[in-house]
């Protein structure tokens, strides 16, 4: 499916992503990590089936916290296992999508790689840790406001 996903334009795959979400439950609930290495980059990821680079993260499963989708997600996406329980640092209302989107943000302070640590796979395109001066061109909008916010210690729940 998510090779499909990839062939189709990207704003055709995120209406069908979203579609589909309303289609299995009106309101959806997902998360995206700050996760930082020792000198304080950042991890970024870049998917496979849409443009730009994201927190890593994807929606809350049934039956799963917003915390254990936190770590199943970074686990997915970068190969990293998480040494902590990470820590919700906001939610937020994502209007883009269909206006019943939330958005937990969480950080995730102690980690480890595992064997598929940062390794390109059906889902993840590309994953690197990015110094704040140095972040890719293409990070999404929401991306980059969240870390402004993440670094200036002034995080507001609110819209995504």
């Amino acid at each position: 499916m998510l090779k499909f996903l990839s062939l189709l334009p990207a704003h055709w795959t995120r209406r069908l992503i979203q579609q589909i979400g309303l289609v299995r439950n009106p309101y959806t609930l997902g998360v995206r990590v700050i996760v930082e290495d020792e000198v304080k980059r950042v991890l970024l990821v870049r998917h496979s089936y849409l443009d730009g680079w994201y927190l890593p993260g994807g929606g809350v499963d049934k039956g799963e916290t917003m915390a254990e989708a936190a770590r199943r997600e970074v686990h997915e996406e970068a190969g990293i296992a998480a040494a902590e329980a990470p820590r919700l640092l906001s939610v937020y209302l994502n209007e883009g999508a269909t206006g019943r989107d939330h958005v937990g943000l969480f950080h995730l302070a102690s980690w480890s790689g595992t064997e598929s640590f940062l390794a390109p796979n059906s889902e993840i395109a590309e994953a690197g840790f990015f110094a704040p001066d140095a972040l890719p061109d293409g990070l999404t909008r929401a991306t980059g406001q969240r870390l402004i916010e993440f670094r200036s210690g002034q995080l507001v729940s609110g819209r995504w």
